[in-house]
């Protein structure tokens, strides 16, 4: 392009903010469906289609097998996934080392949302899409959820639906477009590309997919096991309020980014992958990989059948954790804008060492053994919360394509009683904050974009 074609324009979308609230009020009916409506239509697409999943053992996964030399669980193409050993050590806490299993996916998928204004109002473009660990199987995803492996066809199935929006330069405008984490529990420096992309093409409308406002999803997102993590993540991303009473907080961006950098500087994490035969203290047995205080999770084995996705059957490994996790932001007011509690998280697969979490992200049946100084900051505090302090709950699923029956309790707990003195590692936020962090890479985890979903579609009001 010359100097005298080229063309300034404005840094920020100024009209998108004023366009999401809108959508957001809209939480009764689209353009399509009723929220009411909803729960029908999901469970028609789960009677249009076949679903089957079924526990097999370990030797009979088709496709996968256990390495020679390192007993690593691969597949066959070289590609999708391994299953290999994680060998941690932070120095910190009670649990300063260990070793367990984990997830090696280098490739980046896309995660897709498709945004449409109909009548003036903008609408989202959601699927309802199998996955085998969801317990439900059914829930609502974006657009396009998919592997790179997936839309390039190395399992030679069918298209991805409506890839092309997302892959193609020039199909749309884009609203958000950023490299994101996964668990980094389970994940070993795993990321996904969130996009949401605006378009004013005739979008033709496949059965499995409907039209919903901003304030229909937030509606859902009250809701047990509807709106699934992709999804969830995908709408964190969308750009939070800058004015009114957001454009203050109890530090200033540049306090907490220097805060948040400190945090990761002084910790000092050690993680080296090794083969899984090495991993200490877990056991592999006919079903499973378990760890041998029956704790954490256990490498499982499916056999899958879904008669609408792009490859109908098929066998895979996945991670089942033990019991239900809980993930959790303290909230309050100072000088009447609301603040949530985030704690700057150590975990073993994270690319920057440290990401901002809730103030509370445990699976509490792994910490039982632990008293005193040992358990958890604030991990007791919401467990008993009472009713009048909760503001939000949900039990929202995980990733339901690698990790089997893997749910959490979702919250929001009012703590009106603590002050600006908290603990080493967490700080006081304010929602817009978060929604700033969580449009850069590696700033916001997964968890914690979860419940920053609810304040983006209007699920909880902040």
């Amino acid at each position: 392009m010359t100097a005298t074609e080229a063309v300034l324009r404005p840094r920020t979308d100024s009209w998108l903010p004023d366009r999401l609230v809108a959508s957001a009020a809209e939480r009764k009916a689209g353009t399509q469906l009723r929220t009411d409506e909803f729960a029908d239509w999901l469970a028609a697409r789960g009677r249009a289609n076949h679903f089957a999943v079924e526990r097999i053992r370990l030797a009979d996964l088709q496709g996968w097998s256990f390495a020679p030399g390192s007993g690593n669980l691969t597949h066959r193409s070289g590609r999708f996934f391994t299953v290999e050993g994680l060998h941690v050590v932070t120095g910190q806490g009670p649990v300063p080392e260990w070793h367990q299993p984990i997830i090696k996916q280098p490739e980046v998928g896309v995660l897709g949302i498709l945004a449409k204004e109909f009548d003036g109002v903008l609408h989202f473009l959601m699927q309802a899409k199998m996955e085998p660990g969801n317990a439900n199987l059914l829930q609502l995803s974006p657009t396009v959820q998919a592997t790179r492996s997936n839309y390039t066809k190395v399992h030679r199935g069918s298209d991805v639906k409506y890839i092309q929006y997302f892959t193609s330069p020039g199909r749309g405008r884009v609203l958000a477009d950023v490299l994101q984490s996964e668990h980094g529990s389970w994940f070993y420096r795993k990321a996904n590309r969130n996009m949401l992309v605006l378009t004013d093409e005739d979008v033709p409308l496949d059965d499995d997919f409907c039209w919903l406002t901003l304030g229909q999803i937030g509606e859902l997102l009250h809701r047990d096991n509807v709106v699934n993590m992709d999804a969830r993540t995908v709408l964190a991303c969308l750009p939070g309020p800058e004015q009114g009473p957001d454009a203050w907080a109890l530090h200033p961006d540049a306090r907490l980014l220097s805060w948040f950098t400190g945090e990761r500087s002084r910790h000092e994490v050690r993680v080296e992958r090794i083969p899984l035969d090495e991993v200490r203290g877990w056991t592999r047995d006919e079903w499973s990989i378990s760890h041998d205080e029956g704790r954490f999770f256990r490498v499982m084995a499916l056999a899958v059948q879904a008669g609408n996705r792009e490859v109908t059957g098929w066998t895979q490994p996945l991670f089942e954790p033990v019991a239900t996790g809980v993930a959790a932001f303290l909230t309050r007011r100072f000088d009447g804008v609301p603040h949530v509690l985030a704690h700057a998280r150590v975990e073993g697969g994270f690319l920057d060492t440290v990401e901002l979490g809730p103030t509370v992200q445990y699976t509490p049946a792994n910490y039982g053994h632990l008293t005193g100084a040992d358990r958890p900051p604030f991990l007791d505090r919401v467990l008993s919360a009472a009713p009048e302090d909760i503001r939000y709950e949900a039990r929202h699923s995980e990733e339901g394509g690698r990790f089997l029956n893997a749910e959490s309790r979702y919250l929001f707990v009012e703590a009106g009683d603590l002050g600006t003195d908290v603990p080493p590692g967490y700080a006081w936020v304010t929602p817009g904050q978060l929604s700033s962090l969580a449009r850069h890479g590696h700033y916001v985890n997964v968890q914690a974009r979860t419940l920053l979903s609810c304040f983006s579609t209007g699920a909880v009001p902040s």
